[in-house]
């Protein structure tokens, strides 16, 4: 006997949480049905869409959130889940080793250059202020959290509008990268005006100068599995554990040493110590674990689908299928084939600005290579969709569903910082996942510049955020006279 998912085994009406989550399922179901009935090339969508439900139930589970992280390690010097991502980061980078070997891997480095902790310190001070990342923001929203709602509808805007804006942010651009840009116009297209905004010339003149690459790729290492194990030992386990043994040494040990009674530690003692730190953040490192799982296995089905298709890119089958709307001007769309976050909200907000009669595609980072389809044929933001619906589900079954509406000081914060994070991620060409946590762990050093600029920027920004609280604390303390 089949017992409905809308009933309990006894018969009783289901809870509202898991009526909730079976509804979301329904849904979610529905709308990959309806896709894959219109063509059957649209299954590309369904197969991001659960994906996303996957990284959004795992997300939910581990509480996996950059912005805790270095807010509770530089607030508090609380390390659990610095820890815990830095033990997922182990966990991702030998899931990815599998793939690359395997040579299922879609991963593209990173240029390397200063624009990237410079990216990285701008969206650490933002995310502090917002209290979420760009993963994190997402399955906020599937618990119920409208500020991370404002924080990634800020970063969707913030975003598109920073690609194309001009006027007085083309003072800001050097002469070097004016010249540079120059010359790459003649190589593109009529449609591109790469001669004005200063993100296009900042692309054109700067970074499509620089060097990008895993550190195998940097020191000309060749091979099958030779490459593989150096980039995933040098750039990722050890750097993870050196980081890891650091954060034991400077916030972790003395106060285990003293709840545990231990006046004289030896080795063993510091092991035990040591093992207790890692313990401490279980759930986020299963979750690392899940996420590095799930992304290795969308990079080998999307692989797959492409060869079955003999494509190198969604935008090909998009126009196969009859859809070229919003194609860039080499008929791609975004599409990464694994987990990635930011760039797909800024093609929403591209989109948007479209319908409100704003072009948004005579820039290089939509018009050349990103493109502006159609939300509902958008495969990364079937990802990110899946991300809040996964998360809802999950918080649904849990009971940690509940709608959070905020005050007036946390929405404006979530606007402000949204943007900022939207304008970071751009200058450091992604975010604390495509940036850092999906680079690193495929061996593009790059990463830990990232992390470097957001530990800073986050430094500052709880710092800040100190000093606000307390000017406020002050303030109603002179009322209360």
């Amino acid at each position: 006997m089949i017992v409905s998912a809308l009933e309990t085994p006894g018969g009783r009406p289901a809870p509202p949480g898991r009526r909730a989550a079976a509804a979301l399922l329904v849904l979610a179901a529905l709308a990959a049905g309806a896709a894959v009935a219109v063509d059957g090339r649209l299954v590309y969508l369904a197969v991001y869409g659960a994906f996303g439900l996957a990284y959004g139930a795992v997300l939910q589970y581990g509480r996996f959130c950059m912005a805790s992280a270095v807010r509770d390690l530089f607030a508090v010097g609380v390390v659990r889940m610095a820890v815990g991502v830095l033990i997922a980061v182990v966990l991702y980078a030998l899931t990815a080793a599998l793939v690359r070997g395997a040579g299922l891997s879609a991963f593209h480095a990173s240029a390397l250059g200063w624009h990237v902790p410079i990216g990285g310190a701008i969206f650490g001070l933002a995310m502090v202020f917002t209290g979420g990342c760009a993963s994190s923001s997402l399955y906020k929203c599937g618990e119920g959290s409208l500020s991370a709602l404002l924080v990634i509808v800020a970063i969707s805007l913030s975003q598109a509008w920073f690609v194309s804006a001009g006027g007085w942010l083309d003072a800001l651009v050097p002469a070097s990268w004016a010249a540079e840009a120059a010359v790459q116009a003649q190589t593109m297209p009529a449609e591109l005006d790469i001669g004005r905004g200063w993100f296009d010339q900042f692309l054109a003149g700067h970074v499509w100068g620089l060097q990008g690459g895993t550190l195998a790729e940097r020191l000309g290492v060749e091979g099958r599995w030779l490459p593989v194990l150096l980039d995933t030992t040098l750039v990722a386990v050890l750097p993870a554990l050196a980081l890891l043994l650091l954060l034991y040494r400077l916030r972790f040990r003395r106060p285990w040493l003293k709840r545990s009674g231990v006046s004289a530690p030896g080795l063993a003692d510091d092991l035990r110590g040591l093992a207790a730190m890692l313990g401490s953040s279980r759930n986020t490192a299963i979750a690392g674990l899940l996420l590095g799982l799930l992304a290795g296995l969308q990079m080998a089905v999307t692989s797959a689908l492409r060869e079955h298709w003999g494509i190198l890119n969604f935008g090909e089958a998009l126009a196969a299928a009859g859809f070229s709307s919003g194609l860039s001007l080499q008929d791609t769309v975004f599409d990464p084939g694994y987990w990635y976050i930011t760039t797909q909200e800024a093609q929403l907000g591209g989109w948007i600005f479209e319908r409100l009669g704003r072009p948004s595609m005579d820039n290089l980072f939509f018009g050349l290579d990103n493109g502006l389809p159609p939300p509902w044929l958008n495969a990364p933001l079937w990802m990110s969709a899946g991300i809040v619906v996964g998360a809802a589900v999950r918080a649904n079954l849990v009971g940690e569903f509940k709608w959070k509406w905020p005050g007036l000081e946390t929405a404006l914060l979530a606007l402000a910082g949204g943007a900022l994070m939207g304008i970071g991620s751009r200058i450091g060409m992604g975010c604390n996942i495509g940036a850092f946590f999906a680079t690193v762990t495929n061996g593009d050093p790059s990463g830990w510049l990232f992390l470097a600029g957001m530990s800073a920027g986050a430094f500052v920004g709880v710092r800040l955020l100190q000093r606000w609280i307390e000017w406020q604390a002050s303030r109603q303390s002179g009322w209360s006279v």
